[in-house]
């Protein structure tokens, strides 16, 4: 009870913040794709193959995060034109 007390900024944020999520779901359902991958598979054939693909996943994870189109996301690192965190700030902001 003394560590809820003294993290209780930590502890229940989103009791203050609405944008908070009050569940671990978000990053759950990020892991899903890869145990997906390992289920159908097996696993990956190399190491970079691996990284390279939770690359991508992470890319549009923040991307739907960040509530931005994932195909005109797409379309934009296909053309070599990525977002960056200072391009996703300045649309927010």
């Amino acid at each position: 009870m003394t560590r809820l007390q003294h993290r209780r900024d930590e502890v229940l944020p989103f009791m203050t913040d609405c944008l908070v999520p009050f569940d671990n779901n978000g990053s759950e359902r990020d892991l899903r794709m890869a145990k997906l991958q390992q289920r159908i598979s097996g696993c990956f054939r190399t190491t970079d193959r691996a990284r390279g693909c939770c690359r991508v996943r992470s890319f549009l994870s923040t991307a739907r995060k960040q509530q931005h189109s994932l195909l005109n996301t797409l379309k934009r690192v296909l053309a070599g034109k990525p977002l960056t965190f200072q391009q996703v700030a300045e649309d927010s902001g």
